[in-house]
C-alpha cells in the first residue's frame, strides 16, 4: 500500500532529474556545444608544422618539447610527423611567421577556453610588443 507521500516524492525526484540533466539538455538542442572561436588563419599557408587537428590539441605540449630540446640538448630542428619536412624549433622563426596577429589568433582560443600560456613573458609578441627575454 503507498504511503501518502509517494505523489511528493515522485514529484520531487522528477525535479531533481530535471535541474541535474538540464546543461545536458539546453546544450543539445540549443547550445553551442561544436562552437569554435573564429580564427583569422594565414593567407596563402596551406601548410603547418603538424595538422589542425594535432595543433589544435596538442600545440602546447609540442612547443614544451621544443623548448625542452632547444634548451636542454641544443637540438634545433623538428622533423613533422605529417610531412617529413624539418622546421626550425622556434616559435618567433617558425610559429609566427605565419601567425602574426596575436590577438586574432591565439588569444582567441586562449580567452575562450580560459588559460593564460606564459609564452609572451619570454617571447616578443607578434606585432612588436614587449618582451622580457630572448625569442
Amino acid at each position: 500500500m503507498p504511503s501518502r507521500d509517494t505523489g511528493r516524492i515522485m514529484i520531487g525526484l522528477a525535479v531533481f532529474l530535471v535541474l541535474v540533466s538540464f546543461p545536458i539538455w539546453y546544450t543539445t538542442t540549443r547550445g553551442q556545444s561544436d562552437y569554435r572561436p573564429d580564427l583569422v588563419y594565414p593567407e596563402g599557408e596551406t601548410q603547418c608544422v603538424e595538422s589542425k587537428a594535432y595543433m589544435r590539441s596538442w600545440h602546447m605540449d609540442l612547443l614544451n618539447e621544443w623548448r625542452d630540446s632547444v634548451v636542454r640538448t641544443g637540438e634545433r630542428t623538428y622533423v613533422s610527423h605529417q610531412d617529413h619536412h624539418d622546421y626550425d624549433m622556434s616559435l618567433q622563426n617558425t610559429c609566427m611567421k605565419c601567425h602574426l596577429n596575436k590577438d586574432t589568433f591565439c588569444d582567441r582560443c586562449h580567452n575562450y577556453v580560459g588559460v593564460a600560456p606564459k609564452c609572451w613573458e619570454c617571447h616578443v609578441e607578434p606585432g612588436g610588443g614587449a618582451s622580457h627575454g630572448q625569442g
